[in-house]
């Protein structure tokens, strides 16, 4: 009688000591607005373990009340940062590391890996999306300096 209530002891302590274990998922989304909450870009990072190197990310793509779309980037490094870059015609690159896509926010249907840098160049850099403290945050690049943008004096 003394070995069972041992055993129900044990297995209770067991499960307590184990729920930590399960409860390591991290699911995380933070928007770059565009022109405002209705246009802009969610990036969502799913890490099912905090022991793990790697998350799963995708990417929302939303210009309200015309299109919303969710695409998927696939798994990456944990803590890898992704820039957001701007050339132009409603379209964004994200850069995670080596690996590149172009989405669209004019249908938000467009999506694709880029092989390589495009022709005309990535297009000014918005900001970038990583971790801090744990926690996924959008960091919005430094504006050029106003001597950068003023025409040179002759």
């Amino acid at each position: 009688m003394q070995l069972g209530r041992w055993r129900v002891a044990w297995e209770k302590l067991l499960a307590v000591l184990l729920v930590p274990l399960l409860v390591g998922c991290s699911d995380q989304r933070m928007s770059f607005d565009i022109a405002s909450s209705k246009h802009s870009l969610t990036l969502i990072r799913v890490q099912n373990f905090f022991w793990e190197r790697t998350a799963n990310y995708s990417v929302v793509a939303t210009r309200m009340p015309d299109c919303m779309r969710r695409h998927e980037m696939g798994p990456g490094g944990a803590d890898s940062k992704v820039e957001v870059y701007a050339p132009g015609n409603e379209a964004w690159i994200l850069k995670q590391g080596k690996r590149m896509f172009v989405v669209e926010t004019r249908t938000c249907e467009g999506f694709a890996k880029l092989d390589g840098e495009p022709e005309g160049g990535l297009g000014p850099l918005q900001g970038t999306f990583q971790m801090r403290s744990g926690t996924l945050t959008f960091v919005v690049a430094p504006k050029r300096e106003a001597a950068d943008r003023a025409p040179a004096s002759e």
